[in-house]
């Protein structure tokens, strides 16, 4: 029988020197069909103590099982991210909820707590941008649209203050920060609510001082104030001044003022009838026009007192029937994005900060840790009378909890 080269054993029993085996041949592989890739052995990583570790098992890779996504810091952070998410969605859903309280109509709007509210709409501009940096990071898209949306309706609401429609000129600017006369047609003026006289009546002068304040409205005032104005030289600089009369049925913190440089005409104590506190009020000459000035400070929106609020706005907003050019100035406890102020200023009044397109001027409150968040103190004028109020500014006054609101007039 013939034998194998390879069978190691002869006949006689006798072994034979070994034969090394041929190399072993790759399997069968059809002429014209390409070879299979080369696997590459992965190369054994050396472990903590010195000693190769075994490579990694890809049996999973050779029969087609995708590979597992790798668990750790990258679950952590999606998780992380979706809790997030749905504070976002919280933070939102409290500003679309705030939006739509500032839709309601006057008749519905002085619900308990909806002016307080309210108040803050400008604020949330602040929140809805920022979810709207993080959702855009996170790719949230339709919470980026619903944030785009709100921030869409809050701007268009307030687009007024950052394109102006009225203001005064180059002029009227620079003639009232030289001097203070009354012979032209430019005046300084400026309102501050005095927290019940407890303001530093030097620091009021102070201001009138450097600014050349014409015309002052001063409100919640009380003898002690008034007496500690005089004291302080208020009538060197404004010598013309009327005071109102208590307030008719519930008090409001005090008096109302009027100070001027030029003389007053036509004074009032207390021009119409309202139960908080009256309203002051005197003409005086600017230019060309006779301008007619009003002190007011209608009740707080406080609760129980929503009534009150409401009325004594509409009673402001009733001087629209009579043909003078007004110059309305004080704390009107309510902020632009109130219904019942929109309703007061109608087609006949302008609010200077909202008119002017110079941003939006902040004065409540001022006597804190926080920045004023609220525009409740205003400037308010005639439409169409020929005279426009711009180049707003805020004074701090120690002693307040309000800063002094100050712009310039033009008699046209």
């Amino acid at each position: 029988m013939s034998r194998s080269p390879y069978d190691t054993s002869t006949q006689s029993g006798t072994p034979r020197r070994a034969v090394p085996s041929p190399p072993q041949q790759n399997p069968y592989v059809p002429k014209g069909s390409p070879a299979a890739p080369l696997r590459r052995r992965p190369r054994a990583q050396a472990s903590r103590h010195g000693s190769a570790s075994a490579p990694q098992d890809d049996r999973s890779h050779m029969d087609g099982t995708p590979p597992q996504a790798p668990t750790g810091s990258r679950g952590r952070g999606r998780a992380r991210h979706g809790c997030l998410s749905t504070l976002l969605w919280i933070v939102m859903a409290a500003v679309v909820a705030l939006l739509a309280l500032r839709t309601l109509p006057s008749s519905m709007a002085s619900g308990p707590a909806v002016p307080e509210l309210v108040s803050f709409v400008p604020v949330a501009i602040v929140p809805s941008v920022i979810c709207l940096v993080l959702a855009m990071l996170w790719h949230r898209r339709v919470l980026a649209l619903v944030c785009l949306l709100a921030l869409a309706v809050n701007s268009s609401w307030h687009a007024g203050y950052l394109v102006g429609r009225q203001r005064v000129s180059a002029e009227a600017q620079a003639a009232v920060a030289a001097s203070l006369t009354t012979d032209d047609a430019y005046a300084r003026v400026m309102t501050l609510n005095t927290y019940n006289g407890q303001a530093s009546a030097a620091q009021v002068v102070s201001l009138v001082r450097e600014r050349h304040v014409e015309v002052l409205c001063l409100q919640e005032l009380t003898d002690g104030m008034v007496e500690d104005l005089e004291r302080a030289g208020i009538d060197e600089l404004l010598p013309y001044h009327v005071v109102s009369e208590g307030a008719s049925a519930v008090s409001n913190g005090g008096r109302n003022g009027i100070w001027t440089a030029a003389p007053q005409a036509d004074v009032s104590r207390n021009l119409l009838p309202i139960d908080t506190s009256s309203m002051p009020a005197a003409s005086v000459q600017v230019g060309d026009t006779t301008v007619r000035i009003v002190s007011v400070h209608p009740n707080s929106p406080v609760r129980g007192a929503q009534d009150l609020w409401d009325e004594g706005l509409s009673v402001i907003g009733s001087l629209s029937d009579y043909g003078h050019a007004y110059l309305i100035m004080g704390d009107f406890n309510s902020t632009w994005d109130h219904a019942s102020f929109r309703s007061l200023l109608g087609t006949t009044f302008e609010d200077a900060g909202e008119a002017s397109g110079e941003g939006v001027h902040m004065t409540y409150p001022a006597n804190g840790i926080v920045p004023p968040l609220v525009e409740i103190d205003h400037i308010v004028y005639s439409s169409g009378s020929g005279i426009v109020v711009s180049s707003l500014e805020t004074a701090h006054v120690a002693g307040t909890d309000h800063l002094a609101l100050i712009g310039t007039l033009e008699a046209r």
